[in-house]
């Protein structure tokens, strides 16, 4: 299976959230081939959830997981430490009331 590059994913998604109408911007660049990816759900609200891409042993599927959840500032300090170690990390801030982050759709789950 071919996997696409951090940059070509990351634009797509960007597309796909701007195609909805939910505003979503860069907030780390990583590596642009091989870089992880991690999404910051703000609500806009005082909190936030952060999700990565985790890898299930049993059945081999990627999914995405909760990271960090709770006080938004708590939720930044968390993705800072992940950053203070993993400089080649792309963070991608989205901001909706309504919880929408499109990850679970076909194609990005």
């Amino acid at each position: 299976m071919t996997r696409l590059t951090a940059d070509i994913w990351v634009s797509a998604y960007l597309t796909r959230l701007r195609l909805q109408e939910i505003p979503a911007f860069v907030v780390a660049k990583g590596d642009a081939t091989a870089g992880t990816v991690i999404v910051k759900l703000n609500t806009l609200d005082g909190q936030a959830c952060a999700f990565h891409r985790s890898f299930d042993l049993m059945t081999g599927e990627r999914t995405w997981a909760v990271l960090a959840e709770g006080v938004e500032a708590d939720v930044d300090a968390s993705l800072g430490k992940q950053r203070s170690f993993d400089p080649d990390l792309w963070v991608i801030e989205v901001e909706d009331r309504a919880g929408r982050h499109l990850l679970d759709q076909p194609g990005l789950e």
